[in-house]
């Protein structure tokens, strides 16, 4: 596949830059985003290892936050409830092709990204820093669309190391846009398209991974209020993922002209990919010789920040990012990958 390269323009005001100890959208702190754990709201404080769960999902739910405030910019409604941006009509009809409500969607789910990383950090009491350039790229993604058939096995689970087949195997195979990088990228009009397509799949890709992150580091917590925080956020994740995934399956069959990039008929292949099969699918879990049940998968704790981690980087959307940057992220998935009920 043909590999997109990004503008210098863009790379330029994509970069992200640290100053200080700081460095996001609201506050992800680059040594600690809590100074003392016991400040939290949580009766009694919270454990050490709690707190650097909810770190963690501090930075994930900023991170959330800035590549859907992009995606509204450009497609979703323009109000005061979501400010920022000005709309773009090309991009945002060619959005709607995968259904006419598309621009609620965005918005909807942006405003829900938004009061999940404001409360999460209300609630650790995080100490608040600027927001310099974005934090996610959005103009060289690598989706992958291997939650579309891991949904609809019967018979396999990432939990067990399964590899599930790519949807749309071109979109793993390279470096796309998901939003127009220019007033070029808006002809011809399956490029265009092509681009919608590729937000789409994106959009039910970055929210599956946050139904099975909630799930899968819930199994940490210690504190009852801090498990009840998880148990309340994640499955609006879950809400989220299957209005995408059912969006996602509109996605007009085409191949764009400028790169290759081949959007298949979904429909074409069986129930692995059919696209009205929304449903969960019931599938193994826990052993293999248990009955098969319909669950969220995967939710193995072991690693489960790492894992949401390398999966976000792996998707490019830090392309351009820094060491620090990275430095920063590992650090909070470790410490959260290393919590523990009761301590």
């Amino acid at each position: 596949m043909e590999t997109n390269e990004e503008p210098q323009a863009v790379t330029s005001r994509r970069s992200f830059l640290l100053k200080g100890a700081a460095v996001g959208a609201v506050g992800l702190g680059a040594g600690r985003l809590l100074a003392d754990p016991s400040d939290a709201f949580a009766s009694g404080g919270l454990t050490k290892g709690d707190a650097a769960i909810l770190r963690f999902l501090a930075a994930a739910e900023i991170i959330e936050t800035d590549l859907w405030q992009q995606y509204n910019e450009l497609a979703g409604i323009q109000d005061t409830e979501v400010p920022g941006g000005s709309g773009n009509p090309a991009y945002t009809e060619a959005v709607a092709v995968l259904d006419e409500d598309m621009d609620q969607y965005i918005h909807d789910n942006t405003d829900d990204e938004i009061s999940h990383s404001t409360f999460i950090n209300a609630y650790l009491k995080a100490t608040g820093a600027q927001q310099i350039g974005r934090l996610t790229n959005l103009m060289r993604l690598t989706v992958d669309t291997s939650f579309w058939t891991r949904y609809r096995s019967d018979s396999q689970n990432p939990d067990f190391g399964d590899a599930l087949p790519q949807a749309v195997p071109g979109l793993a195979a390279g470096q796309f846009p998901a939003i127009p990088r220019s007033d070029d990228d808006l002809g011809p009009s399956d490029h265009l398209q092509a681009i919608a397509n590729t937000a789409g799949f994106h959009f039910a890709f970055i929210e599956q991974g946050g139904t099975s992150l909630y799930a899968a580091l819930a199994q940490r917590v210690t504190h009852p209020e801090v498990l009840r925080i998880l148990l309340s956020i994640g499955p609006t994740e879950a809400m989220h993922f299957q209005t995408w995934h059912d969006k996602a399956g509109n996605a007009p069959p085409l191949t764009d002209p400028t790169n290759g990039l081949v959007f298949p008929d979904l429909n074409a292949d069986g129930e692995l990919t059919q696209t009205n099969l929304i449903m969960p699918e019931p599938t193994i879990f826990l052993e293999r010789k248990f009955p098969v049940v319909s669950i969220i998968r995967p939710t193995q704790t072991k690693g489960a920040a790492m894992g949401a981690l390398k999966a976000l980087t792996d998707d490019g959307l830090f392309v351009g990012q820094s060491p620090e940057f990275f430095a920063v992220l590992t650090g909070l998935a470790k410490a959260a990958d290393a919590a523990k009920h009761g301590s």
